[in-house]
């Protein structure tokens, strides 16, 4: 009988023992091989050397290990934290089971080597809000959150009036700097003015987006948030789309 493409013993052995160890075995025992014999013996490998292979810096070898029926998630999530060449990671991500797999795309966001283009292909199409958070996250390479930045633009500039205003709300404003010069449509402007205002960060940071409708800004001069406060309510008086009137 075949084996099965996910083997339960060599997944849980894989899922049991440390990456420090799995690289360790590849260190001391597998590198010193040349690159064929190293993919070669990977497409038939059984653990320990299954997942010590994924330790392997060659493309190759990447490749011949998803041939390899024993291959699965565990070994799939070593290879996307730790491989360093692009083309590596694309061919694990071609993989759909992989590439929808929580923990896989977590190790690739960590990646240095993830590359533009599987970024755009793995987020292009996910919300204003988790792109955001990928913009903020400070445990992903700057590369990482620059691409997630571009795509944050990207989508803002499609995504419907709703999910716009829910990035900004829920930011309280903070995801208005990486949109610098994408203007708003109308229902997004009528949307955020049918909205009270509580928070004083929302208001400060709506008060500094050069792109802020002057309907909007009308509406927040309203509220009592900005009635109280001088501050807010002169960031306001002076933005360029503020109503005409004297400017302090």
């Amino acid at each position: 009988m075949a084996a099965p493409d996910i083997p339960d013993d060599d997944e849980s052995a894989a899922a049991d023992v440390p990456a420090g160890v799995h690289r360790q075995v590849y260190e001391t025992f597998l590198r010193q091989l040349g690159s064929g014999e190293r993919a070669a013996q990977a497409r038939t490998a059984e653990e320990p050397d299954l997942s010590a292979f994924c330790f392997d810096p060659v493309p190759a070898v990447v490749h011949a290990l998803l041939e390899n029926p024993r291959f699965g998630l565990p070994q799939a999530r070593l290879v996307a934290a730790h491989h360093g060449t692009p083309s590596g990671l694309e061919a694990l991500a071609a993989r759909a089971a992989f590439a929808a797999d929580a923990g896989v795309r977590r190790a690739l966001l960590r990646n240095p080597q993830l590359s533009a283009g599987l970024m755009r292909r793995l987020y292009g199409g996910r919300r204003l809000l988790e792109l955001q958070k990928l913009v903020d996250s400070h445990d992903l390479p700057e590369q990482t959150r620059r691409i997630a930045r571009e795509l944050l633009r990207a989508r803002f500039s499609t995504a419907e009036p709703e999910e716009r205003v829910e990035v900004i709300v829920k930011t309280e404003g903070r995801c208005l700097g990486s949109l610098a010069g994408l203007p708003v449509d109308g229902k997004t402007a009528a949307l955020l003015c049918s909205r009270t205002y509580t928070s004083t960060l929302l208001v400060q940071n709506l008060s500094r987006w050069a792109a802020c409708p002057p309907s909007l800004i009308t509406h927040l001069l309203k509220q009592e948030v900005v009635r109280r406060s001088q501050s807010l309510r002169l960031l306001l008086q002076r933005h360029p789309n503020a109503p005409s009137g004297p400017r302090r």
